[in-house]
């Protein structure tokens, strides 16, 4: 913890943007891109885009899950989503995997999360079921986060908000799939429904 701390004391000080950038930033904010990723502490959107501070609108949530809309119950996540869309007006939405999640793994393999309650009862949002056959012998389960990524663009299209500036042209929505152990991305083609090198 403590270089952190140490990081964190001097940052304003020794920021490779200089402090008349971060003052700029006191200004408000524009950013163009709501990215969606997991939680997962080796995903740092910003160093996987070269984003600078004030560029991308981030959403992390424990496997990038975008809940169903119209639950019945404000979640983080929706009022994130709706907030970047009318009030910010992004023009694109990224939902990005990874491979090794942690999340889809548990699903695939089926582990038992009795243990930790709520992370079972987040996930129980989504179906294993719906996950790629085979995907628990693959670590990365690269395959299963792929899919996984899809059905939380089609969750996204069903918001009000995302629907409507889908249709009028105005929000393009992007899946993504990082590699872990490589740093290569890949965006998903709806041309050929693969996930490509970017």
């Amino acid at each position: 913890m403590q270089p952190l701390i140490d990081h964190a004391r001097s940052f304003g000080l020794r920021s490779a943007s200089g402090p008349g950038e971060l003052a700029r930033l006191a200004e408000g904010q524009t950013p163009q891109v709501l990215f969606i990723t997991c939680s997962d502490s080796r995903v740092v959107p910003a160093l996987i885009t070269g984003a600078r501070p004030g560029e991308l609108f981030e959403l992390r949530s424990a496997g990038n899950i975008v809940p169903p809309h119209g639950t019945g119950r404000p979640t983080g996540e929706a009022a994130t989503v709706e907030y970047a869309v009318e009030v910010l007006g992004v023009a694109d939405v990224v939902v990005c995997g990874h491979s090794h999640c942690g999340a889809v793994g548990a699903l695939v393999r089926g582990d038992d999360l009795s243990g930790v309650p709520a992370v079972r009862d987040w996930l129980a949002q989504e179906s294993a079921a719906a996950l790629p056959s085979g995907s628990a012998e693959d670590p990365a389960v690269a395959s299963a986060v792929q899919t996984h990524v899809l059905t939380q663009l089609l969750r996204l299209r069903s918001y009000p908000s995302v629907a409507q500036r889908l249709a009028a042209g105005r929000l393009r929505l992007h899946g993504w799939f990082y590699e872990v152990h490589t740093g290569r991305v890949l965006a998903h083609d709806a041309r050929t429904d693969a996930f490509l090198a970017l």
